[in-house]
């Protein structure tokens, strides 16, 4: 009975890797379902990459999906350029991700709440203009083209071995780089937030003062999560796009931004895991709110909802909800800023990791406490037989 919530999480842990394993072969390896899994997980890293910044160190910013951009078009121009190899390029735009999220960090980090968002966005706008501006440097509005990556023959031969269905589309090779990206990320930024840096990212976040009065620099900290969510979301990016083959500047609309935002808010945005597994949720809930399968029988009581903005089709035996998914969406996200502000999934992840850690404190205190009773009843026998006794010290 003790332990059984944190069984529960670990078997729901390995659940969820089995599927995201296995995730192909339960849509019958459909395309479209792969791409939508694949662009789940790309969704699922940014979010997860944001919350690091806003959950973790309370830096509301609006320039993480401009820092996804960056990071792609700097590797597109690398190789397009200067000839760079693929797997250079990316490692190029990360870089130039991380230092340009360096010196945005110095600059605007000292800001704070509505300047600091204000800051973020006027720069996220500005560089998708200059973006949407140059066409002759990154395509302008057509946007750049990117080579897709080519895996070594080994490799490859290897990759056949273990997954047979490895050459079954072409998104198949995307999903599992992306399911890979995934959990390396995850994890990269669950060691990170465990580390003494975590410590210090949430100090800053609960008490700017009192943390700087405790020795931690409040600014380099900032910066730190500001520059490690860039560059992760730079990488994603990189990857994401170069299986995409092409990046346009409407990517790094500040809608696009928002979008992100909620995800991470309505798994909870103060939870790595909670925050990525809240954009797949979103974006498999969107993606299935298009075509909603029915039978006819009940689609045919259902002809009515086209007057008011649904698409009813009997042949293809679908509901369609046009914007009205979008409607749904807005309500849930107010819904959940309104009576569930730490999100809908992380709470739950809490309940079942932090049970057990709450249990064991507490008997590590009663212990303690025990202790101390123990102590007091020994000074006070050893205080009788001296024949001086006294009142237990509390």
């Amino acid at each position: 009975m003790k332990f059984r919530r944190i069984y529960i999480l670990w078997a729901l842990t390995a659940l969820f890797l089995v599927g995201l394993i296995f995730y192909p072969r339960l849509v019958n390896l459909q395309p479209y379902w792969v791409l939508v899994g694949m662009t789940a997980l790309f969704y699922a890293i940014l979010a997860s990459s944001w919350s690091l910044l806003a959950g973790y160190t309370g830096q509301f910013s609006f320039a993480h999906m401009a820092f996804m951009g960056l990071g792609t078009y700097a590797a597109g121009i690398l190789i397009r350029d200067m000839g760079f190899a693929p797997w250079q390029a990316t490692i190029g735009g990360v870089l130039i991700t991380g230092v340009v999220g360096l010196i945005i960090g110095y600059l605007c980090l000292r800001l704070r709440a509505v300047y600091l968002a204000l800051f973020t966005i006027a720069f996220a706008e500005i560089f998708r203009l200059v973006v949407k501006a140059e066409v002759k440097f990154t395509g302008g509005p057509n946007g750049l083209e990117l080579p897709t990556y080519t895996f070594p023959g080994w490799l490859q031969n290897l990759l056949r071995t273990i997954v047979p269905f490895w050459d079954a589309n072409v998104y198949i090779p995307a999903y599992y780089t992306m399911a890979f990206l995934f959990v390396a990320a995850l994890l990269f930024m669950f060691l990170l937030v465990r580390s003494r840096f975590g410590i210090f990212f949430r100090a800053v976040r609960e008490d700017e003062e009192a943390a700087a009065a405790l020795g931690v620099h409040v600014v380099n900290t900032r910066v730190l999560a500001f520059v490690v969510s860039s560059m992760i979301a730079g990488f994603a990016g990189i990857v994401f796009h170069h299986f995409i083959g092409l990046i346009v500047p409407d990517q790094m609309q500040i809608g696009r931004m928002s979008l992100i935002i909620a995800m991470a808010v309505i798994g909870g945005s103060q939870n790595l895991i909670g925050a990525a597994l809240g954009a797949i949720f979103i974006h498999f809930s969107l993606e299935w709110l298009q075509q909603i399968p029915l039978p006819t029988a009940v689609l045919q009581h259902l002809l009515f909802l086209n007057d008011w903005g649904f698409s009813v089709d009997l042949h293809a035996g679908v509901l369609r909800t046009n914007a009205w998914r979008m409607v749904g969406f807005g309500l849930l996200l107010m819904l959940t800023l309104r009576f569930w502000q730490n999100g809908l999934i992380s709470p739950i992840i809490d309940w079942l990791a932090r049970r057990e850690a709450v249990e064991s404190v507490a008997q590590r205190f009663q212990a303690e406490r025990d202790m101390d009773a123990v102590d007091d009843v020994q000074a006070i026998g050893s205080q009788a037989e001296a024949g001086n006794p006294q009142e237990p010290t509390s």
